[in-house]
């Protein structure tokens, strides 16, 4: 089967299965999730390390989302930093326990969506359907830590390179986004790998599905971004709430996309089977 043949199906997938609407529910329930799932990356860190560190690390890794997006993310993670030296001992751990508790709902959302894509009807237990979601929790937080550091350190050796040309800086950004994308089908290809549950998708099946959704996700943030700087007038029509509703849609545009890449995804496994 071509690549037009598998888009033509997947596109066709999509449209009956409805992933704009199971996307419009990620979205809402990744939105829920984010502050718990902030307040985990930077409680974790601060296990370890000055809390202060990761959240720096964090708005460079938000630095690429539309910029009212990112100053919402911005002021939480101030917040997150200035109440996490409070919490010592046990009260850190629950604390941690509560905030992976709370993003996991988020995670439980992707995997129901991602289950439909490939007509995944062999429901799981209890114990492993939250096993799973904390996982894809996890995961996602340790996903969101190396990203941002690869941001910090393409943005630090930038930095040491002061005489460097107007193109050189270019590359530096396309390498950064070039990360992005990377870490992207990284993480696309395990979802579609490990959420279905009635069958086991090999790497090979996902990986074109995961390639497309990491270069989707990556175009649609920068051409986003560019139309909410230049274009939009979310903060005029929606006053104070600006921020949130574009930081709504890009949700439900990413979604859609990795919804669109799991369509794909599930194409090539059943081309592979047939």
């Amino acid at each position: 089967m071509g690549i037009l043949d598998k888009l033509n199906r997947a596109w066709a997938a999509s449209a009956k299965d409805n992933i704009s609407i199971l996307a419009a529910g990620v979205a809402y329930y990744a939105f829920l999730a984010m502050v718990p799932l902030l307040a985990a990356i930077v409680l974790t860190y601060g296990l370890v390390a000055d809390p202060a560190s990761v959240a720096q690390d964090i708005r460079s890794l938000a630095s690429s989302l539309p910029q009212s997006a990112a100053e919402l993310i911005g002021g939480q993670l101030k917040s997150m930093v200035q109440t996490s030296g409070t919490a010592k001992g046990l009260g850190l751990l629950l604390a941690i326990a509560l905030a992976l508790f709370g993003a996991r709902n988020g995670a439980g959302a992707v995997i129901t969506a991602i289950s439909l894509a490939f007509n995944d009807t062999q429901s799981r237990g209890f114990l492993r359907a939250n096993l799973l979601a904390l996982a894809i929790t996890v995961g996602a937080i340790v996903g969101m830590g190396l990203v941002a550091v690869a941001l910090t350190a393409t943005a630090a050796i930038t930095d040491l390179i002061p005489s460097l040309s107007g193109a050189g800086k270019i590359l530096g950004q396309i390498a950064t986004h070039v990360v992005l994308a990377g870490l992207g089908a990284v993480g696309a290809a395990a979802l579609y790998r490990k959420v279905p549950n009635d069958i086991t998708p090999t790497y090979r099946d996902v990986l074109p599905g995961a390639l497309v959704a990491s270069a989707g996700l990556v175009l649609l943030t920068l051409a986003f971004g560019f139309y909410v700087a230049n274009f939009g007038s979310y903060n005029a029509t929606y006053g104070s709430l600006g921020a949130v509703i574009v930081l709504l849609t890009w949700l439900y545009l990413s979604a859609y996309v990795l919804l669109f890449g799991a369509e794909i995804a599930a194409v090539t496994t059943q081309s592979r089977s047939d």
